[in-house]
């Protein structure tokens, strides 16, 4: 049993290594600033999930180019993708957002455009910008969508439910962009079965790609107090390999995986700890394929 990562997708399509550049274009959430609520996601940090490669005092023109350089100089990287990471990167109007997309996509060594977003924060107009950009850039919406049930949506104070995310799954495939589904694995109101159930689901909308998430907690938010209060109990790294495979065996072959584990917060992560050795978690997640 095999799955197809994002790193050869790219590099089947472009014959050479695409590498992400991301970037902090200074959005805020609806889950944030009191559309929704000023909370946020229970497991949501200060930073909105951004990997702070990059200072957000710095222009998108800039990050690009200091993204460019690092990976350049790291690994003769030549060709990137624009990934747009902290927070809510589609709740902005359009004309707002064309201008930070397109300045991204100026350098001619941007082949490609991720956007990550919520479901509840994309509409015709906003699709139709991002659409324009498929005929000459590879063109990914990254949708939270963490899980199908929503018992579990309302836990986390996610403010949106299921079956917002299937509509916006379904215009967004309608204008050709690929969809990458956001899943948290190991969340408190879930069993095996609910985990594989979202497996199921996403296989039968034929999802284009998956990024998988332990659920992680960070300093500052409300899953710390929860955590803290011994009211949540983690995912060991075992029942995590042993979830991933299960997922990894229903979804279809072509399902191109954008992440099995992340190891991003190493420096501020306060549980679980084994989540900082992300090899490891590889290396036993791929023999236990090769078992499968």
């Amino acid at each position: 049993m095999d799955y197809y990562p994002l790193s050869a997708y790219l590099k089947d399509k472009f014959k050479e290594k695409v590498y992400k550049i991301t970037i902090d274009a200074g959005f805020t959430c609806p889950n944030r600033d009191g559309s929704i609520s000023t909370s946020g996601c229970v497991f949501c940090d200060d930073g909105g999930s951004f990997s702070n490669a990059h200072s957000r005092l710095l222009s998108i023109s800039q990050q690009i180019e200091t993204g460019i350089k690092a990976q350049h100089d790291r690994f003769g990287a030549n060709k990137f993708m624009a990934y747009f990471q902290a927070f809510t990167n589609t709740y902005k109007p359009v004309n707002e957002l064309e201008k930070i997309y397109k300045e991204a996509l100026k350098n001619p060594q941007i082949v490609g455009i991720s956007i990550g977003t919520r479901p509840d924060c994309v509409d015709d107009k906003k699709l139709d910008l991002i659409s324009s950009f498929v005929p000459n850039y590879e063109t990914w919406i990254e949708y939270g969508l963490q899980t199908i049930h929503d018992k579990s949506l309302k836990w986390m104070n996610r403010g949106h439910d299921y079956a917002t995310f299937e509509k916006a799954y379904l215009q967004t495939k309608r204008r050709g962009i690929k969809v990458c589904a956001h899943v948290i694995l190991g969340l408190p109101t879930e069993d095996k079965e609910d985990m594989l159930q979202t497996a199921e689901k996403l296989a039968k909308l034929k999802v284009d790609g998956v990024k998988f998430h332990a659920l992680c907690v960070m300093p500052n938010t409300k899953l710390e107090q929860m955590y803290k209060n011994n009211e949540i109990k983690l995912l060991e790294e075992d029942e995590y390999v042993d979830i991933i495979c299960e997922f990894l065996k229903i979804l279809p072959s072509d399902t191109i995986i954008h992440r099995l584990c992340a190891n991003g917060y190493a420096k501020t992560m306060i549980a679980p700890l084994w989540l900082n050795d992300k090899w490891s978690t590889l290396n036993k997640i791929n023999q236990k394929l090769k078992e499968l």
